[in-house]
């Protein structure tokens, strides 16, 4: 590839890195870009010829996976809903559960099975919490939203991706604009210049309806449209929060076991896309980092070290996990101990996004823990939190 072209590939890419960290402070509008980006990244690719795709596919999936872990730490930090948050734990890791059975197995049909619920359940939620209190969102409301989600809206498109294996850019391009499905997308609106803005007006046309029906027949707007993450009571912020309560957790609790399978899960899945070898190595490779990161993590804490923002503990926590890798790199080529056969490029690009999902799985889980021990009248310096430290 050319200098233009290396030039186009990294900001794309940089853009699907960064694009997610924006969900836990503006969700809707945060993932809605994502899903954009996701969907317009091949057709930018394309527009270069010098740009292999031939491995766009385990790329185009793995930096999905990299989004909805995100997408589902922003959960712990912003939803106050019980019943709503359980239900967004369930769907996400059922979805992660299925597609690591897929990667092993290369069955599609379990993609069916194990739809991705999970991403337009989070979009409703957010789409409610705009403009209504979602207190009042009661675990009946939440369980049918999620069923007609799954049925009416997840399974016809599972079904047309991964079953039938139909790709909406080409049939838009083939039936619609009358083009063959190679076209660029320039030929294409240029051969039918009106289907485009009937696609456009049909569109707004829906969103209208749709507005419409939530305004006529759903309960009164209550309060004006929000888009941006509903701030953290004073309670949940500041650097001392996050020590105290840290200070006050246990090195071996169900934080760290989630940890394990939120980390282990993904990195099978990166590992599968990206044909990283050495499998039993590489679990054993990620058990290393959620401990030691937890344990330096802790230690700090009870050594009065704070992080003072989330950005800080990130850059800290990257150098701490790229000095293991260093480590795990003499043991490899220099003392011969370790096989990991596993690229070098690869293998930091991974630690990377291990270390974002780690950084904020601490950060989210902190402030969820924390919010239940207030809620039961506890304090964030007293007993309520080492009591709560497993939750």
């Amino acid at each position: 590839m050319g200098p233009v072209e290396w030039t186009v590939v990294v900001l794309v890419v940089g853009m699907r890195l960064a694009l997610p960290l924006t969900i836990p402070y503006y969700p809707l509008p945060g993932v809605l870009a994502c899903l954009i980006l996701d969907a317009a990244d091949q057709t930018i690719f394309q527009q270069f010829s010098g740009i292999a795709l031939d491995r766009y596919q385990s790329y185009d999936k793995a930096l999905d996976i990299y989004y909805l872990a995100i997408t589902y730490l922003a959960t712990m930090r912003n939803w106050t809903n019980r019943p709503a948050f359980r239900m967004s734990r369930f769907l996400y890791y059922y979805r992660l559960v299925g597609v690591v059975a897929f990667e092993i197995s290369q069955v599609r049909l379990l993609l069916l099975i194990f739809p991705n619920t999970f991403e337009y359940f989070f979009i409703f939620y957010e789409a409610v919490r705009a403009r209504w209190d979602t207190a009042r969102l009661t675990g009946v409301a939440v369980v049918v939203a999620t069923a007609l989600i799954w049925v009416f809206i997840k399974l016809p498109q599972e079904w047309w991706i991964h079953i039938a294996k139909l790709d909406v850019t080409e049939a838009v391009k083939e039936h619609l604009f009358g083009v063959s499905a190679d076209a660029s997308w320039g030929e294409a609106i240029a051969a039918s210049p009106l289907v485009l803005v009937a696609l456009i007006a049909g569109a707004a046309a829906v969103v209208g309806i749709a507005y419409w029906i939530a305004h006529r027949f759903g309960p009164s707007e209550h309060h004006p449209l929000r888009l941006k993450a509903d701030p953290l009571p004073p309670g949940l912020r500041g650097a001392e929060l996050y020590r105290t309560a840290r200070a006050a957790s246990k090195l071996f609790d169900r934080s760290l076991l989630e940890k394990f399978l939120l980390t282990g899960l993904v990195s099978v899945i990166f590992a599968q896309m990206l044909e990283l070898g050495a499998g039993n190595f590489r679990l054993g490779f990620v058990a290393v980092f959620v401990i030691v990161n937890a344990f330096v993590s802790q230690v700090l804490a009870r050594r009065g070290h704070g992080w003072r923002s989330v950005a800080t503990e990130l850059a800290g926590m990257v150098a701490v996990n790229y000095g293991i890798v260093a480590v795990l790199v003499v043991l490899e080529y220099v003392l011969g101990l370790i096989d990991t056969d596993a690229p070098l490029g690869a293998t930091a690009f991974f630690v990377f996004l291990f270390t974002v999902i780690t950084v904020l799985f601490d950060r989210y889980h902190t402030v969820q823990r924390v919010r239940a021990a207030l809620e039961r009248g506890g304090t964030v310096d007293g007993a309520s939190l080492r009591a709560d430290s497993g939750a």
